[in-house]
């Protein structure tokens, strides 16, 4: 079982910052990927970041340049530094952790808005 708590969303200007941060409590699996999806109303989920337990990362090209995702293991926690944010990133943002065995987990998300 996994439980996934966010927290860091909010309101920004256009060309501003947020940090986004989340902890997962995983009992019997090991967690193998974390990362950051969000979803703007009227759109589907997609995927923002994801860091591999080896450390590896991949970011979504509308992002790359301006987000960076970071995590600690010891602690199951994965962070994601926003900056530079833009209109067009105001959505929901949901925390994200695959298991070993595979399992695939979102949070309860949070909301994040930029203002023009």
């Amino acid at each position: 079982q996994v439980q996934l708590v966010e927290s860091g969303g909010g309101l920004v200007q256009a060309g501003g910052s947020l940090r986004l941060s989340c902890v997962a409590s995983v009992i019997s699996f090991r967690i193998d990927d974390m990362g950051w999806y969000r979803q703007a109303p009227g759109n589907q989920r997609e995927m923002v970041a994801v860091i591999s337990n080896s450390g590896i990362t991949e970011l979504a090209d509308s992002v790359k340049g301006r987000f960076t995702i970071s995590s600690d293991k010891a602690k199951n926690t994965v962070d994601l530094q926003m900056n530079s944010l833009k209109p067009e990133d105001t959505a929901v943002y949901s925390c994200y952790v695959r298991t070993l065995p595979w399992y695939e987990y979102f949070g309860q998300g949070t909301q994040v808005t930029v203002s023009s």
